[in-house]
């Protein structure tokens, strides 16, 4: 059992204490965890688990940083990448389809829009992949990006089949995609740019897992 594992009992344990030179020990013997699987003294803390619960979780940097590497083997261990991008490509296209929706029955293309599908790509990742590897942060720019920019060719695509008095479904399967650089380029502003770098940057950002005491309790239990 490694050291971490033990101080995870030790942390909750109400005959722990503290000593400046060495860290934690166990107070019935002043010297440092032995025990192997479970300890025969242990007396959970109510209050050190009540607050265990509250705590702010760790970011990525945070983990990689603080955590053992058993530790991070343990997470990694948890990872789901292929079904995140599944359903991170799904919200995407849900997200792209409701934007372009709006943007048709509005008159105008919301740019904060962009911004919310980027963090609901980025969110959806983080709760199905519980990755904390980079290759989930590249996937979930990746798709918010793709999310925004089809989100955008939608809208226009509204537009002009409103224009035009036929289907959006037509206007999808008819259009001439040769005009589709020049109808971007005519609806384009510089502040797209930013709401694509925010969505791009959010879909990156919220894809990494965060990682609770509780979390760390269950890998440590695992060990």
């Amino acid at each position: 059992m490694t050291r971490d594992a033990q101080l995870a009992f030790c942390k909750k344990c109400t005959n722990r204490k503290m000593d400046l030179q060495t860290g934690i020990l166990c107070s019935l013997t002043d010297q440092k965890a032995d025990f192997e699987g479970t300890c025969g003294d242990f007396q959970e803390d109510p209050e050190v688990q009540a607050l265990a619960h509250q705590s702010e979780a760790l970011t990525v940097d945070q983990i990689h940083q603080k955590l053992s590497e058993s530790d991070l083997k343990g997470l990694k261990e948890e990872e789901n990448l292929i079904p995140a991008i599944v359903m991170g490509a799904t919200v995407g296209l849900v997200g792209a389809i409701l934007w372009g929706t709006i943007s048709v029955m509005t008159g105008f293309q919301i740019g904060y829009m962009a911004v919310a599908i980027g963090a609901a790509v980025g969110y959806t990742i983080r709760l199905v992949g519980k990755g904390i590897s980079q290759i989930f942060g590249y996937w979930g720019g990746a798709l918010a990006f793709l999310s925004v920019l089809l989100g955008n060719i939608l809208s226009i695509l509204g537009f002009v089949a409103n224009e035009m008095d036929v289907s959006l479904v037509n206007a999808i399967l008819y259009f001439d995609y040769s005009y589709l650089p020049e109808l971007m380029g005519e609806t384009f502003s510089p502040i797209d740019l930013l709401f694509y770098g925010l969505a791009i940057f959010e879909g990156y950002k919220f894809s990494f897992r965060v990682v609770s005491q509780e979390d760390l309790d269950r890998i440590h239990t695992k060990a």
